[in-house]
């Protein structure tokens, strides 16, 4: 009787800890097809390779990460399409960052889901969608926000150009949207404010995704006088951007947000050395073991480069809330969320409960040649990569907050 008791007691102990080993699945809406297809590839990649990691690690617990990519070809109505679909299919968690206009649509389509459907509510993560609007006027208690937005990536390249008495005239262009009209209106603003002796001498905000051929544009650019450009392209359009500036003998410096995304190294090559600049929260060159293990890892793996490393602040603080929850149900994972710090390579990140923005250190980094000391990674096997100019402590790109949060 007593062996039969006992071993009532142990089935019962291990029924418990199975009924809580659960999967969390995170469905991915970013484009895998079309121009924007490898931006998107490479970032599911990148979160393939880091869920790997993380549940071999245990980061949340027992419980594992599974990432499914749902291809939304970069459109909005797509993207509600795809986000009906993976509810229907059961998933809780949406991950998505190619493009503010995307992210935009799912905050306000998961608000109104998540209000109509008490029970089951969706969390929307970001690893990339960087409007202001989205943790500003628009903030929603379901989005998280994984990478800094455009005004904080601003704050802090703007403080640096300041800087810099060689900066006389500078042309802003742009994709014509939410994120590009964003970084446009923010640049306008931050360098009068700083520099007012700055001119801008043009600004131009052409149609996403479709153009071609941007020699019209670098015509313009060279035309202005402008010694140096800012822009937030990313994708196809920032490499035909720097591919046209190539080609025309453009001598100005780009001041870029995505100049490490996939395609753009391989477009600039030699000619970007020393004139492609990149704000951004992280990149292979930064001193840190652990980053350079993934990076050589994901190399040996993918044959493309870890680029997308929001992947790595988002997995990381999703986990140690699981953890912190002790459940992947989606309310109690979003309040163990807020005010979720993580290490992120050597410095810290924490999630601020106020608006569900990440704050986070940042780079200013030049685009150069290999030198085997504090730039051993190149990008795209050009031999070229990315060396830090200035590391911009968290509190200095740090912006308010308009959000007016309503909880559950």
């Amino acid at each position: 009787m007593q062996k039969i008791l006992f071993a009532f007691v142990l089935s019962l102990a291990a029924s418990s800890h199975f009924a809580h080993a659960d999967t969390i699945k995170i469905a991915v809406i970013d484009p895998m097809s079309g121009p924007f297809a490898p931006v998107g590839q490479n970032t599911f990649n990148s979160f393939t390779y880091l869920a790997e990691r993380a549940n071999a690690e245990k980061w949340a617990g027992e419980h594992k990460l599974v990432f499914d990519a749902f291809d939304n070809k970069a459109g909005v109505q797509e993207s509600l399409s795809l986000l009906q679909t993976v509810i229907d299919k059961g998933y809780r968690y949406v991950a998505q960052g190619t493009g503010s206009a995307v992210g935009l649509a799912l905050i306000d389509a998961i608000n109104k889901h998540n209000q109509r459907n008490p029970g089951k509510e969706i969390i929307y993560l970001n690893h990339g969608s960087i409007d202001p609007d989205m943790t500003n006027s628009k903030c929603s208690f379901w989005h998280f926000r994984f990478d800094a937005n455009s005004d904080m990536k601003m704050e802090a390249l703007s403080t640096f150009m300041a800087s810099d008495k060689n900066i006389k005239k500078v042309y802003l262009i742009g994709q014509n949207y939410s994120h590009g009209q964003q970084v446009a209106r923010a640049a306008k603003s931050y360098l009068a404010r700083k520099r007012p002796d700055i001119q801008i001498v043009g600004e131009d905000l052409h149609p996403l995704a479709t153009v071609k051929d941007f020699a019209p544009y670098i015509s313009k650019i060279k035309a202005s006088g402008a010694d140096s450009v800012i822009t937030g392209n990313w994708g196809t359009d920032l490499a035909l951007l720097i591919k046209a500036a190539k080609e025309a003998g453009l001598n100005a410096n780009f001041y870029t947000y995505y100049a490490s995304s996939t395609g753009v190294p391989t477009a600039m090559g030699a000619a970007g050395i020393d004139k492609v600049k990149l704000i951004g929260y992280w990149h292979p060159n930064n001193v840190s073991v652990l980053g350079a293990q993934l990076t050589k890892g994901f190399k040996d793996k993918y044959k493309d480069d870890l680029s997308s490393v929001s992947t790595y602040s988002l997995i990381a603080s999703l986990s140690k809330a699981v953890k912190k929850a002790g459940t992947i149900d989606p309310v109690k994972v979003a309040l163990a969320l807020e005010d979720t710090q993580i290490d992120f390579f050597g410095n810290p990140a924490n999630m601020r409960k106020s608006d569900h923005q990440i704050q986070q250190t940042l780079y200013l980094s030049n685009w150069v040649k290999l030198n085997g000391k504090d730039v051993q990674f190149d990008q795209e096997n050009t031999g070229m990569g990315w060396q830090t100019l200035k590391k911009i402590d968290a509190f200095v790109a740090a912006q308010p907050t308009s959000c007016q949060m309503k909880r559950p």
